[in-house]
């Protein structure tokens, strides 16, 4: 369980936020969260919103920023990851979600 910041910048620099999680897996959902919250948005009439992997990394790729700071015990310091590592994160979490709800 490492602590980890999400830095999001969806446009402008004036729209920049960030997160912080208790764990990786956490900051990944918070990253899928923000997809749906987006999905939600524009479409708001829907009840129930579904989506595959290739889209949730399309939203990913349109992000002027996303990036991810990782607490590293070893060290005390926190290491930088890019849209790559996220998205490799994410396909590893839900594939493993996916796996279990067999």
């Amino acid at each position: 369980m490492s602590h980890a910041i999400l830095f999001v910048q969806p446009g402008k620099p004036e729209t920049r936020t960030y997160s912080d999680f208790e764990s990786v897996n956490e900051c990944m959902e918070g990253v899928c969260h923000l997809f749906e919250d987006h999905l939600k948005r524009q479409n708001p009439n829907t009840g129930s919103i579904t989506y595959d992997i290739s889209q949730l990394f399309d939203f990913i790729d349109t992000l002027e920023d996303l990036s991810c700071l990782v607490f590293q015990k070893s060290t005390m310091t926190y290491a930088p990851y890019n849209k790559d590592w996220i998205k490799e994160k994410i396909y590893i979490l839900l594939r493993r979600q996916a796996t279990k709800s067999q």
